[in-house]
């Protein structure tokens, strides 16, 4: 599942994030690359234990918590700790597929369920820059205002094309799910977003209601890991 989810920061909020972010020491991205990437990517990156990566991706982590279609569509067990790239002059990442194991300094591994990417600049601030995600229906091209947040599996292939013009800056990062497999946490989330529809139709006490929520516990119970 490719999922867009609008609006996880407001305008004046990415503009603050920026403002913490630009003042930032970036250096070669590759050095949080595993064997295959670094043969594939050419950004800037912030240091992951940077002062700025660390207020700003826990701004992210905070913002997250609290977006209903984040936390639905993904049921987060664990979220890696945010990082941040720039592509400018030519920069870009050719086709990869993300680790499967996520290493960080802080000594927390996860499983990379679901990959994500936060736009932190407006489409019309570079040409290029697409982040170009390989799906069962063909290639899916993304490039969300800033603010927005694309989320898909982490087994996808996928690139970013060059940035001509500009600059692209975003955030990155990976998170483990309670419910490893795909097909199954889309099930959950369908039936999820399905659950509220009818509640708004026939109110949070209708028996139909609560027999779904029932239903969706029960599926969550019986396919997370806990």
């Amino acid at each position: 599942m490719l999922l867009h989810i609008p609006d996880v920061f407001s305008k004046d909020e990415v503009a603050r994030l920026r403002a913490i972010l630009d003042a930032g020491p970036w250096t070669d991205g590759n050095v949080t690359s595993g064997h295959q990437s670094a043969r594939a990517k050419n950004n800037a990156q912030l240091p992951e234990d940077s002062p700025q990566a660390r207020e700003v991706g826990a701004l992210i982590q905070q913002a997250l918590n609290a977006n209903p279609m984040f936390v639905s569509a993904a049921l987060p067990h664990t979220v890696f700790p945010p990082l941040f790239n720039r592509y400018e002059g030519g920069q870009a990442f050719a086709a990869h597929v993300d680790n499967a194991i996520r290493v960080h300094p802080s000594g927390l591994r996860i499983r990379s369920d679901l990959s994500a990417t936060l736009f932190l600049s407006e489409p019309s601030d570079y040409d290029g820059g697409e982040l170009t995600i390989e799906t069962a229906y063909g290639p899916q091209t993304v490039k969300l205002p800033a603010g927005d947040m694309v989320l898909y599996p982490s087994r996808s292939l996928h690139h970013v094309t060059p940035v001509t013009r500009g600059a692209r800056v975003s955030s990155f990062f990976w998170i483990q799910s309670l419910i490893a497999n795909d097909q199954d946490r889309e099930t959950l989330f369908q039936l999820d977003i399905a659950t509220q529809r009818v509640a708004v139709d026939k109110g949070p006490t209708d028996q139909a209601v609560l027999e779904l929520t029932g239903v969706y516990h029960n599926l969550l119970r019986r396919w997370s890991e806990v």
